[in-house]
């Protein structure tokens, strides 16, 4: 299988990426670490409270020269709204009009990341009102129009006419969905319909933290047997043959080798249906 899938904004994305989130003062020696084990997303946000967005670019910068340069990367960030910031720490000013936050926003990301362009801008939650939302996704719309953004993506949208009904008012569809992947939201199974059905982008976080009760299936132990992998490669090379996109944030070198060989092998179709039981 490809190691890329391609968005209905025609974007090329890594079938897994490198989220950067809560590494603090190691953000830049784990991300130059990720690009060295051989990985081409990353993914962060405009988000001291939980991300060192500067730290990303400063470990991307060290990593390119030579045979890498930046558009060998995939690269996405997001717009975080007021109400997911440490009021301490807001990368933009708070009190101005919602477009006026997101331009600064943007322009502090590529400041931090040291890039002219991002391939997706995520908004990294619905605002409080569909209304809200939706001047904020004009104000991303305006950025891809002007050629410093790739496509548009949205984050922490459970609701399905929530996500319709912005694809249906957006001028630029969203590409991405990147919503945690869990029990409690039947892991999105009609989410994940619309998003295939629009060749949006489905990407999961939390997929391991959340899900040990998966890793601990019998059906999972038998497959990781089978193939000699680990549980965490059996569901992350379940979801990529199921075109789902996995964030994973390890700090270890072994994991990072682990996750990027999932590529090495293939579960058979009878397989794929009998996870698609435990999902």
């Amino acid at each position: 299988m490809e190691t890329f899938i391609t968005s209905a904004a025609n974007v090329r994305t890594p079938r897994i990426i490198y989220g950067t989130a809560w590494k603090k003062s190691e953000t830049a020696r784990l991300v130059g670490k990720a690009i060295r084990q051989g990985f081409r997303g990353i993914d962060t946000a405009c988000q001291p409270k939980h991300y060192d967005e500067a730290g990303v670019g400063a470990g991307i910068a060290r990593s390119l020269g030579g045979a890498l340069v930046r558009a060998d990367l995939y690269l996405q960030s997001k717009f975080t709204p007021v109400s997911g910031q440490d009021p301490k720490s807001v990368p933009y000013d708070p009190n101005a009009p919602l477009p006026e936050q997101v331009a600064q926003s943007f322009a502090a990301s590529l400041r931090n990341l040291q890039t002219a362009y991002l391939d997706c801008l995520v908004l990294h939650s619905p605002l409080a009102s569909p209304a809200q939302t939706l001047v904020v996704w004009r104000a991303m719309e305006s950025l891809v129009s002007g050629g410093a953004v790739r496509q548009l993506g949205i984050s922490n949208c459970y609701g399905l006419e929530q996500l319709k009904a912005l694809h249906e008012s957006a001028r630029i569809k969203p590409s991405v969905v990147q919503n945690r992947l869990y029990a409690e939201t039947r892991y999105d199974r009609e989410i994940r319909a619309f998003c295939t059905s629009r060749r949006i982008i489905y990407q999961s976080f939390w997929t391991l933290t959340a899900n040990p009760h998966v890793l601990g299936e019998g059906a999972v132990a038998g497959l990781a047997s089978k193939y000699g992998r680990t549980p965490a490669q059996i569901l992350f090379r379940y979801l990529t043959q199921r075109d789902v996109v996995p964030l994973t944030g390890t700090r270890s070198e072994a994991h990072m080798r682990e996750d990027l060989a999932i590529f090495e092998f293939e579960l058979e179709n009878r397989e794929l249906e009998a996870m698609d039981a435990l999902l």
